[in-house]
């Protein structure tokens, strides 16, 4: 069974632009706002994870691992970046669990962090792309944005699911993010507005779509026994799952669902004992908000194809019985693509420690994360519970 897993501090950097920053100042400023939350010293951190994309693509530094450990002041303690594409951060967070869990370490400084818009948008498109199928997909042409088009044209086809429906999904992330200090757009957007923006690959309109964004998180974790010596709120991981798919849209059984997500969610939920209506509170990728969409059907909140009409009935809004996003998404609160799956935890732990601040869902208990990387090749879910 191994031991259980605690979650003791959180931390992030304000998402955005950030200009006047490098890769290693937001990485160590989300970084140090864990260390100081949880209470522990340096000295006590007995290991590093980092999740990040690709970093030598848009900063020309690798060797994050090394770097964390050398900047942060941590010494020789052993430190290991991670990447899975879009889910590079729940990949850490996923390794920092398995090593806690194993014995491995006690205690576990995690990071996720990108720095995105040090290179022009052509470059960072290219550079985000070579998480699809390059063979197939990213060579002809095929960026992330047509990818997500063909989904949500199936989607419309099979479903009835409508312009609008995508619509809502940014009406409500900014609505979020509008409370939250962190995130990159922190401005609620009309529906007539979103349904005027420039379309990108029809249907998919360019405030359908998450930003260029920079930004990191980061989380202390440590063998549960440990945790009541440094905090009173320890929130605990009770699953962790990791599932992969094809890499091709292509390829696929369908374009309407993630199979990935299918699978690692219910062995998360298996894994925790629950059911999903036990849970109380989701972060879900939406990094295109038919991705939202589809997710909320995967995860099983809703029948396959009733997503658009799970936002019809508010069920996934802040008062619903589903909130989904309460941190903005990465639609509103910014997709730095190394980080986000990190930034999700974040959002969970404050959510079950009753520390949201104006997005607080009441009396939240269980939490659930999904991070996908690609159109949903790969899939890591996590349940938090207090």
């Amino acid at each position: 069974m191994g031991r259980k897993v605690a979650i003791i501090g959180v931390g992030m950097c304000e998402f955005g632009e950030l200009w006047d920053k490098s890769l290693i100042d937001i990485a160590l400023e989300a970084g140090m706002y864990a260390i100081f939350d949880s209470g522990v010293s340096g000295s006590e951190i007995d290991g590093i994870t980092i999740g990040n994309m690709s970093a030598g693509r848009f900063t020309g530094q690798e060797h994050l691992g090394a770097m964390a450990a050398d900047q942060g002041g941590l010494g020789n303690i052993p430190s290991y970046s991670v990447e899975a594409a879009c889910a590079s951060g729940g990949a850490a967070v996923r390794q920092a669990y398995m090593a806690i869990k194993s014995g491995e370490h006690d205690v576990m400084l995690v990071l996720g962090c990108e720095k995105m818009s040090d290179v022009n948008q052509t470059e960072a498109m290219n550079t985000i792309s070579v998480a699809s199928d390059w063979e197939w997909e990213g060579m002809f042409g095929a960026t992330f944005p047509a990818l997500y088009a063909f989904m949500a044209r199936r989607h419309m086809l099979e479903y009835g699911t409508t312009e609008e429906h995508l619509a809502k999904v940014t009406v409500k992330n900014h609505a979020n993010a509008a409370k939250n200090p962190w995130a990159q757009f922190q401005k609620a957007v009309p529906l007539e507005v979103v349904m005027s923006s420039g379309l990108i690959a029809d249907p998919i309109r360019v405030l359908h779509s998450s930003p260029v964004t920079d930004g990191a998180a980061g989380l202390v974790m440590c063998n549960a026994e440990l945790a009541k010596k440094f905090t009173d709120t320890p929130v605990y991981i009770e699953a962790s799952e990791q599932c992969s798919d094809t890499l091709a849209l292509h390829d696929r059984a369908s374009l309407t669902r993630m199979d990935a997500v299918i699978h690692s969610t219910r062995s998360a939920l298996k894994e925790a004992s629950l059911g999903i209506n036990d849970i109380d509170v989701l972060e879900l990728h939406d990094s295109f908000t038919i991705g939202e969409i589809i997710l909320t059907e995967d995860v099983g909140i809703v029948e396959k194809g009733d997503g658009g009409k799970a936002l019809d009935e508010g069920i996934t809004e802040l008062g619903g019985k589903f909130p989904v996003n309460p941190s903005g998404g990465l639609k509103a609160r910014g997709h730095p693509v190394g980080a986000t799956g990190v930034a999700q935890i974040v959002e969970l732990a404050l959510q079950l420690r009753g520390d949201a601040d104006k997005r607080q869902v009441d009396g939240a208990e269980k939490g659930l994360a999904v991070n996908i990387g690609g159109t949903g090749a790969t899939s890591i879910v996590h349940i938090l519970g207090r």
